[in-house]
This record gives structure tokens, C-alpha cells and sequence, in this order.
């Protein structure tokens, strides 16, 4: 018996939005993509999607049709709709939110009333019915109508977080993430709210902060308020890494930690490992929410246990968007 294809529309045609389109079409064949909405030109969207700056340009040819997207012999309905509550999303399983605007639960619940029936958004979102971290607590999704994909630092920390928590318990830790510069930064000086991040995104490392410390309590209440988390962007135009200290309640050897470690990061679907010194260029398009870099692991006097892993912010996050795509649409009738 051939499984239906779960049938998604993608809001927001901007870093992420490009992303999944260009996963789902290199080797997701589960979907099938029944419109794309954004309020930029279709002939700029087309431009973006064939030439990219950090995963290189598309090797078929990409054009703007009258009201739609060419890509080599696919042909996808786009619109220029600012609400989505004048599309007609009846044939939409799931509508992945990715505009990046404030997520209030009218805003991400337009959709629903549009005929989608499911929302998934690709940021955090307090107005969502859950927040889901896949290989952290993918089992609170449920019957859920709207859920949030929460952040990609939170999709690269949290499984880590679970796999360590439940072998040794965590008492409490410090993580970093070294996250490189994304849209909301200038590319010049200029003011912004924060002043460190008002700083030229290219020129200067940046201590900010990242939504990974408040999202982790609601994906595992275990640790609420256990994990502090700040970030520094830094002048690399894509992939990140996380460094994470933590405390532990039962102290393990340094060789017992790394192959515990190996062990559950190689049988998890979203974590990989690396035991080669590469570096964030290397990253790129991986697929997973985490690589973390065996040679890394320390254990220091005391017993602080330090992980360092990689995630591409970009492909990653868009890949774990689809794989939990994959589970709403699942539970569509």
C-alpha cells in the first residue's frame, strides 16, 4: 500500500522557506507542495531560490510564470497574499508558518480558518498548543493543531540536553552558542534595540542573547531553569555551534561520557558525530539538529562534563520543519 503524500503550503519564502523547498525537492518524496506565499515579487523569489549565497545556485533552471514558480519541470502556485486568510488552503495538511512575524494565535491561527489542518511554525511561538524538539519531547505533539518548531540553538541543544540528563542528571550548566550572523542584524552600523547587535554583523563578534534559555523549560520541564544560555553571532555567514558545560548528579569517566555519548548520538535520527577536526564550513547542508565533535568532549577537576557541536541553522532547522511535517500530516484523516 503506497502511504499519501502529506500535502504542505509554505508562508514566507525567505531563508527558511528556501531551505525546505530545496530539501523536499533533493530528496523528500513524502510531500507534495500544493502553493507558496510571500509578498516579495515571484521574479525576486525565483531569483533567490536559483542563486544562493551560501548553499550555491540550483542546478535547473528556475523562472517566474504568471503566478507561479517553475523549478526545472515542476510548476508550484505562488501568491502575493499579505493575509493568508484569503488563501484557499482546503488542500493543505500542514501550513508551514515561516514570516518570522510576531506569532500571535490569531496571526498563526488565520491559516486554520483558511482550510489547512495543521500549523507548524518555524520560530517560537508561546501562542502555539505545544513546542516540539524532535528527539527531545516529539512526544507531547498529539492531536495538536499548531505547533511550534521552536528555535534552531533550541533544536541542537535540547537532544543533547535529554540524552546527557537521563544517563548522569543534570544539575545545572552554561551553554554558548557561536551562531553566525543572520537577517536582523545590519549589515552597517545602525541603531537597533539591542546596542551590541545595532553593530556590523560582518566585522565584529557579538554578545546577545538566544531564545534557547526560555524555550527549554516547556520542552523539558526537568531542567527548567537549570540551563543558562547566552550566544555570540559571529562574522560567518552560515552554520553554528553550541559549547555546553553541565554539572552532573552522577560523575562519569571521561571514556565512559564519550561513549555513552557516541552510542546515543549515532542511533538518534537528528544528532550525528564527527571524530575528525573539521571546521564550520564543513557543516554546511548537514541534516542534523546536532553534530557533536567527539574530540571535543572534556571532563575538568570537579567533574564538569563540556560538549562542543555543530549545526548548519539553516538546513537543519528547515529539515527537522519537514520531518515533523511529516508527523502532523500523518495524523491528518
Amino acid at each position: 500500500m503506497t502511504r499519501k503524500k502529506v500535502r504542505i503550503a509554505i508562508n514566507g519564502f525567505g531563508r527558511i522557506g528556501r531551505t525546505i523547498l530545496r530539501i523536499l525537492l533533493n530528496n523528500r518524496q513524502d510531500f507534495e507542495l500544493v502553493l507558496i506565499n510571500d509578498v516579495a515579487p515571484l521574479e525576486s523569489c525565483a531569483y533567490l531560490f536559483q542563486y544562493d549565497s551560501v548553499f550555491g545556485p540550483w542546478p535547473e533552471e528556475v523562472e517566474a510564470l504568471d503566478q507561479a514558480l517553475q523549478i526545472g519541470p515542476r510548476v508550484f502556485p505562488f501568491h502575493n497574499v499579505r493575509d493568508v486568510r484569503f488563501l484557499d488552503l482546503t488542500g493543505a495538511d500542514v501550513f508551514l508558518e515561516c514570516t518570522g512575524q510576531p506569532y500571535t494565535r490569531e496571526f498563526i491561527s488565520r491559516a486554520l480558518g483558511a482550510g489547512a489542518k495543521r500549523v507548524l511554525v518555524s520560530g517560537p511561538a508561546e501562542a502555539a498548543d505545544v513546542t516540539v524538539v524532535l528527539g527531545a519531547n516529539e512526544e507531547m505533539i498529539g492531536d495538536h493543531n499548531i505547533v511550534s518548531n521552536a528555535s534552531c540553538t533550541t533544536n541542537a541543544l535540547a537532544p543533547l540536553l535529554r540524552v546527557i540528563d537521563d544517563a548522569y542528571g543534570i544539575v545545572g550548566g552554561q551553554m554558548t552558542t557561536v551562531h553566525c550572523y543572520t537577517g536582523s542584524q545590519p549589515t552597517v552600523d545602525q541603531p537597533k534595540g539591542d546596542p551590541a547587535r545595532s553593530r556590523a554583523a560582518a566585522l565584529s563578534m557579538v554578545p546577545t542573547s538566544t531564545s534557547a534559555h526560555r524555550l527549554l523549560g516547556s520542552i523539558l520541564p526537568g531542567l527548567a531553569g537549570k540551563i543558562e544560555a547566552r550566544a555570540i553571532r559571529v562574522p560567518t555567514a552560515s552554520v553554528s555551534a553550541i559549547d555546553l558545560t553541565v554539572s552532573l548528579r552522577i560523575e562519569p569517566t571521561l571514556s565512559d561520557a564519550r561513549t555513552l555519548l557516541r552510542n546515543a548520538v549515532q542511533a538518534s535520527p537528528v544528532m550525528g558525530w564527527i571524530e575528525r577536526p573539521l571546521v564550520s564550513v564543513d557543516m554546511r547542508a548537514r541534516p542534523e539538529s546536532l553534530v557533536v565533535s567527539g574530540p571535543e568532549i572534556s571532563m575538568s577537576p570537579g567533574g564538569l562534563l563540556r560538549v562542543f557541536g555543530w549545526y548548519d541553522n539553516e538546513y537543519g532547522f528547515a529539515s527537522r520543519m519537514l520531518d515533523v511535517a511529516a508527523i502532523l500530516g500523518a495524523k491528518v484523516g
